[in-house]
């Protein structure tokens, strides 16, 4: 696949961006500093696929910009193929959130429980996937680490990537509030975690208060914060991990730094990785595409200048292909280290992905 690089800036300019805004700030952060991107895909491998098919596949995304993939699912076959044609293969872990059966019965002490005294092990919120570990115990740490240094050990695994690294949604984005049938304008009980007996007596240990003793939990700041910490700890307990096998660490994170604290108690500037993939999924908060370099430029602006950011953009949102090459051109411009989509990476999208990237570039020469 041909990416065109030829671009005139008049053209960037009237056509494809008109209108974007670029701040000081992106200015400085992407035109002024960056030299190319790094596109990612996120993928759960097919086992039935063919190896000629998947080197085709893999060669036209290294062509349309992407250099790396986040595999859901370990398969050999795929890291391989992608390896040959010099994209990067991940192992993309669900790391809290584990509802393993063999997990459940073993350990249903580890699960979260909620501010009504309820188990994720046997009452999961929402859906019944969700099946949240409780970050505070040594024994969920212990767990972890020893699933990625697993992980890592293998020679076609060049790096992990983390998911749902975080609480459950104790808010919801707004555009599933009608889904589940729940209107979310304050934190409800039975979506409030964790409030088991570890995470009551390291919390009152740190602050010297019961969390009984607090009239209204949900409002208190030094339990968000002990929340915000209790997570950071073990995404950071992993880095050390990945750092050992000398392999990367990124993660798949929720949009924006404000958005991810409030609704999944998630405080992702703070971690030591190599790269995070903020989900910026605007239609799931009922945003239009701009919102993308809104949400680009404050998860820049925080993170000052620590590991890349690769905006994360959910396909199914985009209304045309037309508009996924600005959304793609509004996250670049606003200094995102390259994009990570999820969806169905067709030829057409990465014709957008190529040709988002090559106006930007034109626009900064």
């Amino acid at each position: 696949m041909s990416t065109r690089r030829t671009f005139l800036k008049a053209g960037m300019l009237a056509g494809l961006s008109a209108g974007l805004p670029v701040s000081a700030m992106a200015e400085e952060n992407s035109f002024s500093k960056r030299k190319s991107w790094k596109h990612w895909v996120w993928i759960n491998p097919k086992h039935e696929d063919k190896e000629a098919e998947l080197q085709q596949r893999y060669k036209r995304y290294y062509e349309a910009g992407i250099r790396g993939i986040f595999f859901e699912e370990d398969s050999e076959k795929h890291f391989r193929a992608a390896k040959a044609q010099k994209l990067e293969a991940h192992r993309w872990m669900w790391t809290m959130n584990r509802g393993e059966k063999a997990l459940l019965q073993a350990h249903p002490e580890w699960y979260a429980i909620n501010r009504k005294g309820e188990s994720c092990a046997d009452k999961p919120p929402y859906v019944n996937y969700y099946r949240w570990l409780c970050p505070s115990r040594t024994e969920v740490q212990q767990y972890l680490e020893n699933d990625v240094r697993q992980i890592l050990s293998k020679d076609y695994v060049d790096g992990i990537h983390l998911d749902y690294v975080r609480f459950c949604d104790v808010i919801l984005p707004v555009n599933l509030w009608d889904n589940y049938k729940i209107e979310q304008t304050k934190e409800l009980p039975e979506y409030d975690y964790c409030y088991c007996d570890v995470c009551r007596t390291k919390f009152k240990a740190w602050r010297g208060q019961a969390i009984d003793d607090i009239q209204y939990p949900e409002a208190s700041l030094s339990w968000r914060l002990y929340r915000y910490n209790a997570i950071t700890n073990v995404v950071n307990k992993l880095a050390v991990v990945a750092k050992e096998k000398k392999k990367p660490i990124t993660a798949a994170v929720f949009p924006t730094p404000e958005v991810a604290r409030r609704i999944v108690r998630q405080d992702w500037t703070n971690w030591n990785l190599n790269g995070v993939c903020p989900m910026i999924y605007h239609g799931f908060y009922k945003e239009d595409v701009r919102w993308i370099g809104d949400a680009v430029t404050e998860g820049v602006h925080f993170l000052a200048g620590r590991f890349p950011l690769y905006a994360g953009l959910y396909l199914p949102d985009f209304k045309s292909n037309a508009e996924l090459q600005q959304g793609i051109t509004y996250a670049l411009q606003n200094g995102a280290g390259g994009v990570s989509l999820f969806g169905d990476v067709t030829d057409e999208v990465l014709a957008a992905l190529a040709r988002a990237s090559a106006a930007v570039k034109a626009y900064k020469a």
